[in-house]
Parts: structure tokens; C-alpha cells; sequence
């Protein structure tokens, strides 16, 4: 836990594969597009691919191991996007670095790069491994990403009850890759299944679109390029609603309210 004003922002999932680190680059250069100085850290040292997605993997000379060794200064090994001045990169160290870093670790990391930047997003590792533990003990708050997939949402529920124990708050909740048909046919975990298991203010509902395939692909992030695809849009709504700025959330079914909702409903509405 930290004590700066800089808010610093855990990104995380129980299963991985459900949009994580798409979101936090898309995140990332939201929030910088509004003005907000952001850092964004890859802690995935395992399986870094932020560099990817911001399409700065040809730019990066120092990682975060160079900067807890000394080898560098920070401002050595923070990757300035050229296309978004508000947004750098602090780019995951050797995987080896997994047998060895500790929480102190983390906490030390961020707090170098607390005094230059409004937010620091934390790109946790999927699951509630040791990478997980690390990364969470440098954040304050957290998002939880998953998909409305039984399986997803379990997981999801595991990495919660941990971020509770170590008193990380506010956290809320992203729901990824949303297919308002499947959820329109009972097929897919309605938004309010996910909500009542989870018991977590929704951040943002992403829908399922290939436009994050082709950016992903590109290393372009869809909030980059101004693109008005359903998931670009979710993005920067979620970057609207981080800094407290009211923006509706979307029903993706306009009818169906998920099962245990509709369950409700007729219980309330039936004959005696």
C-alpha cells in the first residue's frame, strides 16, 4: 500500500486470456489522451507483452530490473509513447527475476515513478501467484478483469477475496468480451450474474470486438487511433468513469437482466 496522491491502480484477473493487458494499454492511453500523466508498469515478468500493445517493444534499452539494480535511473527506463506524451512505460525485467523479487520490490518501483505521474496502472499477472502477491502490494486500488464465463468468473472471485485481505480499495470490475446475443439466449453469464457473484461496482462493459484483434496485432491500441469501435468507446468510458465522471453503463440486453434477476422477478410477480 502506498501513501502519495498518485493513485496507482492494480489491473488484474484470475484466468488469464480475458483481456488484461489489452486493457491496461487501451486504459493507458485513454487517460493520457484526457490529460492525465500515466505510468504504465508491466509486472508480468513472466509473459510481458505491454510493450506489444503499445507498439514500443523496439524502444525499450533498460527494464525495471536495470532500475532495482542501480544500472540505470528511472528516467532511463521509462518508455515515452511518441504518439501520446502523457503516457510512458516501465517495461517487465528478465523472467528470472520471478525467484528472486519481493513485494518490497514492487513497492519500491512505484515509488520512484509515483512523483512524476497522475496514475500508475500495475499490469498484474494472471492467477494469485507470487507475481500477483508482488504486484498488489505496490497498489491502492484495483480493477478486476474477467469474462462471463463461469470459469473466468471463479477465478475472478478467488483474486478478490485475496485483494480484500490486503485492504486494496476501491476495487471494481471490467466485464470483458461481452456478446449481448449469447446473453440475450441464456448462452453466456448475464451482467448481473457476474455482479451478484462478484459483488463489485461495474466499471465497464467491453463488447466482443475483432477491431481489438487487428489493434492488438498492430500494437495500436484502439484509444489511440480514435477509433469509434464498441470497444474503443468502452475503453474511454472507463477512463471517464475512473476520474469520477458519470457515464451510463450500456445494457447489452435491453431485456435480459440475467438469470438470477429474472428469477427474482417472477417470484415477485406470481400468482398466489
Amino acid at each position: 500500500m502506498t501513501g502519495s496522491s498518485t493513485r496507482t491502480i492494480l489491473i488484474c484477473s484470475g484466468k488469464g486470456g480475458v483481456g488484461k493487458t489489452t486493457l491496461t494499454a487501451n486504459l493507458g492511453i485513454a487517460l493520457a489522451s484526457q490529460g492525465v500523466r500515466t505510468a504504465v508498469l508491466d509486472a508480468d515478468f513472466g509473459l510481458r507483452n505491454l510493450d506489444l500493445l503499445l507498439g514500443l517493444e523496439n524502444r525499450i534499452v533498460y527494464t525495471a530490473q536495470e532500475v532495482l539494480a542501480g544500472n540505470c535511473r528511472l528516467e532511463q527506463a521509462m518508455v515515452k509513447h511518441k504518439l501520446q506524451p502523457n503516457l510512458a512505460l516501465l517495461p517487465a525485467g528478465n523472467p528470472r527475476m520471478l525467484e528472486w523479487l519481493k513485494p518490497e520490490d514492487m513497492q519500491q518501483i512505484v515509488g520512484l515513478i509515483q512523483p512524476h505521474f497522475d496514475v500508475v496502472l500495475i499490469d498484474a499477472p494472471a492467477g494469485i501467484e507470487d507475481g500477483f502477491k508482488n504486484a498488489a502490494a505496490a497498489a491502492d486500488e484495483a480493477i478486476v478483469v474477467t469474462t462471463p464465463e463461469v470459469s473466468a468468473v471463479r477465478d475472478a472471485d478467488r483474486v478478490i477475496g485475496l485483494l480484500n485481505t490486503r485492504e486494496v480499495e476501491p476495487i471494481q470490475l471490467v466485464l470483458n468480451r461481452v456478446r449481448p446475443k449469447m446473453m440475450q439466449s441464456q448462452e453466456m453469464l448475464g451482467v448481473t450474474d457476474v455482479t451478484d457473484i462478484l459483488a463489485l461496482p461495474l466499471l465497464g462493459l467491453v463488447f466482443e470486438d475483432e477491431q481489438v484483434i487487428v489493434s492488438t496485432n498492430r500494437g495500436e491500441p484502439l484509444t489511440l487511433n480514435g477509433s469509434s469501435s464498441p470497444a474503443a468507446i468502452a475503453y474511454r468510458n472507463v477512463a471517464k468513469r475512473l476520474q469520477g465522471e458519470e457515464v451510463p453503463l450500456p445494457d447489452p440486453t435491453k431485456q435480459r437482466r440475467g438469470l438470477r434477476a429474472k428469477m427474482r422477478q417472477l417470484m415477485q410477480t406470481k400468482l398466489f
